[in-house]
């Protein structure tokens, strides 16, 4: 009760709530890797980029995104490329993370201020241990790139060279676990459409980044008994998903000239890329500007939907979709309560899922109808709305994915990508309670009398 109470004491004496400090801290990081993107020493033709290009880049950065309307690998040298990754894994593993690592190497105690904003940012709704998952988060996070990144040299490094692939070997797959899709090919993964290994190693550093550093908390420190429900849905959604994503793109991309490779392992494991890297990773195999209506559907949906929360992904969140789907399912067999695995959901966490869900569905619909009235739709019959509202969710989803409009946005649709891109990374609630001047009421002692509505 001490703790509790010298909490609420801190909070009350505090100029800036959490969330205001989180979006601050966020915003400032954009604007210092702005700033380093505009160098004219970190591009190859030795000159400045103008302010909104660096600034949409070092958002698409930090919020590990991978849009940009630069061609990074023709635009920025070996700095600049470097500047990116640093901004990648800041935005990847939280920015406090990092903090974190040096007050551990320098022994010193974390601050509670220290520990409130940590626990926001990792998205924690427990009052304790928040340093030792940001110490192992670090670990892991650092064990698991530096893995990919060696099983990836066996591939680039014979290709390209000892120093040239064991760079290109880093950078990928650090933005891969990020989730980023930051590429040095200029096509992604299009060069590497037919090579299983490649695309599998790409593939397991996404579903690691996107599954949450919980979640391998409790896999590798639990036994499966005592895994949270947390987790249990996390690992459930996920699999559902690429299965069923793997599966759809079969049935829809099967006939097409897209997918490519003599054998069935080859073709295999591109249908499981396009399932998995629309889970806010943002590389491709294929020219998403050719696929069917279906195949551009079920993409925008996998985007939309996102990764875990709590992870470096974005999007709307697995465990967000697995509630309320246990909230619709629960209410269909007569039960009032969210129940799952002999478990009840707190009705907090469901009424937050269906908040979440509202707002963000209602953002990227107003985003897509302002969108189609400032942009241009190339001259081409086979493109329409589609090819709005797969950037509006592509940028939400923080995935990276384009049918090829982000060169070509208005100054005004590069804010608004940008926006989203912020809001998709940072959280739309923790946005809204940073611009309320208190996120945490006490609850009312009274209520008004409640009265039905007709509804369906």
């Amino acid at each position: 009760m001490k703790k509790r109470d010298r909490l609420k004491k801190k909070l009350a004496h505090q100029h800036f709530l959490i969330p205001q400090i989180v979006s601050l801290v966020f915003l400032l990081l954009i604007l210092a890797g702005t700033g380093l993107l505009m160098l004219p020493t970190v591009t190859k033709s030795g000159e400045g980029t103008n302010f909104l290009d660096a600034l949409f880049t070092a958002t698409s950065a930090i919020c590990v995104t991978g849009l940009s309307t630069l061609t990074v690998v023709d635009h920025y040298n070996i700095w600049g490329q470097g500047i990116l990754l640093i901004l990648i894994e800041i935005g990847g593993i939280g920015f406090m993370s990092i903090p974190v690592f040096f007050y551990i190497l320098a022994r010193k105690r974390v601050h509670l201020s220290t520990r409130m904003i940590l626990r926001e940012s990792l998205n924690l709704d427990r009052m304790s241990g928040e340093i030792h998952l940001a110490w192992y988060i670090i670990r892991i996070a650092f064990l698991i790139q530096v893995s990919g990144a060696v099983l990836l040299a066996f591939a680039f490094v014979p290709r390209f060279g000892w120093r040239q692939g064991l760079w290109y070997s880093v950078f990928h797959a650090f933005s891969a676990f990020c989730n980023a899709g930051f590429d040095l090919f200029g096509n992604s993964m299009v060069g590497f459409q037919n090579e299983p290994f490649v695309l599998g190693v790409i593939s397991f550093l996404i579903i690691a980044g996107g599954l949450g550093f919980l979640v391998w908390f409790d896999l590798l420190h639990r036994a499966s008994k005592k895994r949270s429900l947390h987790s249990r849905l996390a690992w459930i959604t996920m699999i559902v998903l690429i299965v069923l994503g793997t599966v759809g793109f079969f049935l829809t991309e099967k006939n097409s000239q897209l997918i490519t490779g003599d054998s069935v392992i080859e073709r295999f494991f591109q249908y499981l890329f396009l399932a998995v890297t629309p889970r806010t990773a943002g590389f491709f195999s294929i020219d998403y500007g050719q696929m069917s209506q279906a195949s551009l559907m079920m993409t925008m949906m996998l985007m939309y939907i996102g990764g875990t929360s709590g992870s470096t992904a974005g999007g709307l969140k697995t465990t967000t979709l697995a509630v309320l789907i246990i909230k619709v399912r629960s209410l269909l067999k007569g039960r009032s309560q969210a129940e799952i695995f002999g478990r009840t959901i707190k009705e907090s966490a469901v009424s937050r899922a269906f908040t979440l869900f509202f707002l963000t569905l209602s953002l990227c619909f107003i985003s897509i109808f302002l969108l189609s009235i400032t942009e241009n739709m190339p001259q081409n019959p086979t493109f329409g709305l589609q090819y709005i509202a797969f950037e509006v969710f592509s940028a939400f989803g923080t995935v990276g994915l384009t049918m090829g409009l982000t060169p070509y946005l208005s100054v005004f649709g590069k804010l608004l990508i940008i926006l989203l891109m912020f809001i998709g990374r940072v959280g739309i609630m923790t946005v809204a309670f940073s611009l309320m001047k208190k996120a945490n009421k006490q609850e009312v002692g009274y209520k008004f009398p409640e009265e039905r509505v007709m509804i369906g």
